[in-house]
């Protein structure tokens, strides 16, 4: 399965939508985090690499299954 790449806006949108909040940004970054579960640090850029995506989905515990399903009902 190829996994597209996306903005940091689209992705926190995504995070949103799996009950991550917005708890900080620090220099080109956001915290977010999704209480007593997990936090997740998003660069902010254009475009995020897919290595970046991926280590964001391992560390918010998500599937590049939800990732991939998510996106292709956006498209």
């Amino acid at each position: 399965m190829k996994l597209i790449s996306v903005s940091s806006k689209e992705m926190i949108k995504f995070l949103e939508s799996h009950g991550f909040m917005v708890h900080h940004s620090r220099g080109s970054h956001f915290v977010l985090i999704k209480p007593n579960i997990a936090r997740v640090v998003v660069p902010f850029r254009e475009e995020l690499a897919i290595g970046t995506t991926l280590a964001i989905l391992r560390e918010a515990n998500i599937s590049r299954e939800e990732y991939a399903e998510y996106f292709s009902r956006k498209g």
